[in-house]
């Protein structure tokens, strides 16, 4: 039996499809919108080929997950997870040059909320998988497709969820595959030639959202007050804000910019290594983010009246930790904010860190140069947060993020995870897609 539509080519029309899907996750549980259509699409592409599929609610309402398995050539390998999450973060239509989830298909490239993050590499699983089954395609090791709820808000009613209630849908993976890498970042070497690197998340900083809290007198407005919880939270939040943490480079950091000076001859001292990394243009705000702690403050909450000192106030900051440095950063955090503010965990996941080494990485590698001679795969850390984060720390499996991506050296690809006009190219998604069926042939 022959395909009647190439892999490739159904990763863009299935991507585009999931986009017109509007799975909206707000983090409010009474705002969500669910994940179950999508669910719902995903479960027909795949049982149309013949797989079976397991469904799974995750903990709460239309938070649903999609679980298929294909065996591979030998039982004895540990499988691989080739996961994917179906949610996305909300967009405002009136920002946008197209309907964000109009899922159009204009001047080259796909658009809508998710073409990036991260609908374009569902489109390419579900594509590849139906081709291996359509073909009778055996990998060297089975694969377990899962696609999943909630990633965009930690994962409670998703990836977390399910490990902890449902560990039994992971047995015998040893290895995953997900966001946020494999994309091609162009820079000029040394003869002033372009060089492709392709960068594979193989570390994440941890994710500790923490809600502070100060308490005072509550009081008339007009009176003096020296017990403000307006003033203490706010006077606080100001110095964790604009506090900058040291400077910390882990070896996966190391090693990409070890590659990156070897190319390009730039140097990467740490005397001005924040100088340095702005020669990288647009993605310095991704690797500029992983070489310290950060905690942004992003949300603030106090009194009821205008005329009426509350006796409580409260902050939310957005904390995101290296590997290694978490019981450093809550001290220096604990100092910064003095013993009139507490804290408390709103979301806390851990940081992630594994090695570029194995077969599983040559294996990237060498898809990668099969679709493009010039390929060359690097290390690099994510500062946001994904799905492995479960998959590591609860399940014990060796984590990448692989969702590869050939993009035009031009495009800001960082400023487009969960911006407006979010966009992929339509060649990029047909390349990821060659990719991928390369690489789970051979894994």
């Amino acid at each position: 039996m022959t395909s009647a539509i190439s892999a490739e080519d159904e990763a863009v029309e299935l991507a585009a499809e999931l986009i017109r899907i509007d799975t909206t996750n707000t983090g409010d549980p009474a705002t969500v919108v669910g994940e179950r259509l999508a669910a719902d699409f995903v479960q027909a592409k795949l049982e149309e080929v013949g797989y079976q599929v397991e469904r799974v609610e995750s903990g709460a309402p239309n938070r649903d997950n999609v679980f298929a398995r294909l065996p591979g050539a030998d039982p004895d390998r540990g499988a691989l997870l080739v996961h994917g999450h179906l949610d996305v973060v909300p967009a405002d239509p009136s920002e946008w040059s197209v309907h964000p989830f109009s899922g159009a298909i204009q001047d080259g490239y796909l658009w809508g909320r998710g073409a990036v993050d991260m609908k374009n590499m569902v489109g390419m699983i579900l594509a590849v998988a139906r081709h291996f089954k359509r073909e009778n395609i055996t990998p060297p090791r089975e694969l377990v497709f899962a696609f999943l709820a909630d990633e965009e808000a930690g994962g409670k009613f998703g990836s977390q969820w399910l490990a902890d209630n449902r560990p039994e849908l992971f047995d015998n993976c040893t290895e995953a595959i997900g966001e946020v890498g494999g994309f091609s970042l162009t820079l000029t070497d040394t003869k002033g030639e372009d060089a492709r690197l392709y960068l594979i998340e193989t570390a994440e900083k941890g994710m500790a959202w923490m809600r502070l809290r100060a308490k005072g007198r509550a009081g008339h407005g007009s009176f003096l007050h020296e017990d403000n919880a307006v003033t203490t939270l706010a006077e606080a939040v100001a110095r964790l804000g604009n506090h900058k943490f040291p400077l910390v480079l882990t070896d996966t950091v190391r090693e990409f910019l070890d590659v990156v000076s070897e190319v390009t001859g730039l140097e990467f001292g740490e005397d001005d290594l924040d100088g340095a990394l702005a020669k990288l243009g647009p993605l310095s705000r991704i690797i500029g983010a992983t070489v310290r702690d950060t905690a942004n403050p992003t949300m603030l909450s106090a009194g009821y009246k205008a005329n009426v000192i509350p006796s409580t106030a409260e902050a939310v900051v957005d904390c995101r930790v290296l590997p290694g440095r978490e019981a450093a950063f809550l001290r220096e955090v604990d100092e910064i904010l003095g013993p009139d503010v507490t804290r408390e965990w709103v979301t806390h996941l851990p940081a992630l860190q594994t090695t570029f080494d194995g077969d599983l990485v040559q294996a990237m590698g060498a898809a990668l140069r099969a679709e493009d001679p010039d390929a060359r795969a690097v290390p690099y850390m994510l500062s946001g947060g994904t799905d492995a984060k479960a998959f590591e720390d609860k399940l014990g499996m060796r984590c990448f993020g692989f969702a590869p991506l050939r993009l035009p050296p031009d495009l800001d690809f960082a400023s487009l995870f969960h911006g407006v006009d979010e966009r992929v190219p339509v060649d990029s998604i047909r390349f990821g897609a060659r990719v991928l069926d390369r690489f789970l042939r051979s894994c």
